[in-house]
């Protein structure tokens, strides 16, 4: 016969046991379903939604519904995220900016949001008035950097990601390229380590050659870091154009900086820069090896 205190004693040895487990479970389970590799569906389900919202021109209500979309994306992956107002050519400029971290090196990540005006390289006459969707040549390096901003762990660093505006639109009466970089550069109060743009990089066929006007030890840098990974046939190590980009305010502040871009892209500011064009292993390939390099900063 079991005294009446036993099966107290008992009874409660096992809630105890019981209460101490299942939050261990619990704990476990939530541990095991937050992944923090770099997602390539993930980061073409951004793309998607950038184009569904319609082309992200300046002035538009995509553009205003895309600014909300990145600024809810980085608070809930606990970055800051704040918006920088200022004016060029008479146009307002709206960058985005996502910090976290502290310390040095300070890193800056960065890729435009608009998209162009008109499509004036579509070869149909008729279409070179409408509106580029952007899915590369923008949306693109916007995915990117939302999926870092959920996937990068903690380093000890502080890391920008730049959301530049109104880079798209040069050769059109009343605008220039990379107005919003440049407005950045001019109300920068010190000066970043470094700086890495992503630009045109969902291409389904990636070929990421070196860009002439880029800082060449960052370029080293992160090319081998891609080879290591096994994206060498992506990351091509040999030079091939010069680009005006959102790089060049940095380069011309004698800052860092270099353009990681895929200017081999057949649908360049034409209306066929959907989503079909774009390749979510691409945008991993350019994913993991931002996040690698910067990983190494930290050694």
């Amino acid at each position: 016969m079991i005294r009446l205190s036993n099966m107290i004693r008992v009874t409660s040895g096992i809630i105890l046991v019981i209460s101490l487990i299942i939050p261990a479970i619990f704990l476990a389970s939530c541990q095991q379903a937050v992944n923090t590799d770099f997602d390539g569906s993930r980061a073409f389900a951004d793309v998607e939604y950038q184009v569904a919202l319609g082309a992200r021109v300046p002035g538009s209500q995509a553009h205003i519904q895309v600014q909300e979309y990145i600024r809810s994306e980085l608070k809930d992956a606990g970055w800051s995220a704040e918006i920088q107002q200022a004016q060029m050519m008479g146009h307002p400029i709206s960058n985005i900016i996502g910090k976290k971290g502290e310390g040095k090196p300070w890193i800056i990540l960065g890729a435009h949001y608009d998209s162009r005006l008109i499509a004036d390289k579509d070869p149909n006459p008729a279409n070179r008035n409408l509106p580029v969707p952007g899915a590369n040549d923008g949306a693109s390096g916007v995915a990117i950097l939302l999926e870092l901003a959920r996937t990068l762990p903690d380093l000890d660093m502080e890391i920008w990601l730049v959301f530049f505006d109104a880079e798209d639109n040069g050769n059109i009466p009343g605008w220039d390229w990379i107005l919003g970089s440049n407005a950045f550069v001019q109300q920068l109060t010190r000066a970043p380590e470094a700086v890495v743009i992503l630009d045109m990089l969902g291409d389904a066929d990636l070929n990421i050659h070196y860009e002439r006007n880029s800082d060449p030890v960052l370029s080293a840098q992160i090319w081998q870091k891609a080879a290591e990974l096994g994206y060498e046939e992506y990351f091509i190590p040999t030079q091939k154009y010069s680009i005006l980009d959102d790089h060049t305010p940095f380069l011309n502040a004698g800052i860092p900086a270099v353009d990681i871009i895929d200017f081999d892209y057949t649908y360049y500011h034409t209306i066929e820069d959907t989503p079909d064009k774009v390749s979510a292993g691409s945008l991993k390939a350019v994913g993991d090896t931002v996040r690698a390099w910067l990983e190494t900063l930290e050694q």
